[in-house]
């Protein structure tokens, strides 16, 4: 009796623990790479976990969300531009949105082109927005924040 009150007790530990954790399956790294002395590259790098992928910031409305890049105001620094993205696109009618879809699956790296007014240091803040979908699931679209540091 003993031993299966305890295998009972660890199950139910086991089935809390694992519906506890939330399904993270994109991780991000920021890091900036200099050009010249006023510009700089900021790169944004997605590591997607196998099976899942992310949605271009270019995926039409009435699909899944597209990814977004917000920068937070700096007066030192100017935007050019819009992120570009590095990594295999892939596009594909998606039945269930009815539209083309382009996605990325297992990387992809979002590089801004960005020049400061004078060379200083400073820190370039933001968030993302991405949605995260497999074959049987979308997750709800997630944003997290950074900040970049320009030495």
């Amino acid at each position: 009796m003993k031993k299966i009150l305890i295998t009972t007790t660890l199950l139910i530990v086991c089935c809390v623990s694992t519906m506890a954790q939330t399904q993270d399956p994109v991780s991000f790294t920021y890091s900036s790479k200099k050009i010249n002395a006023v510009t700089y590259e900021l790169h944004i790098s997605a590591a997607i976990h196998s099976g899942w992928h992310i949605y271009s910031q270019t995926t039409p409305a009435g699909g899944p969300s597209p990814t977004a890049i917000q920068f937070s105001n700096n007066p030192l620094v100017v935007i050019t531009g819009k992120a570009k993205e590095l990594g295999k696109l892939e596009q594909h009618t998606e039945k269930l949105f009815g539209v083309e879809v382009k996605q990325f699956s297992d990387k992809v790296d979002f590089v801004q082109i960005v020049t400061l007014k004078k060379p200083v240091k400073t820190n370039i803040s933001g968030s993302i927005e991405f949605m995260v979908c497999n074959d049987h699931e979308c997750l709800p679209p997630a944003t997290k924040k950074f900040s970049i540091s320009i030495k």
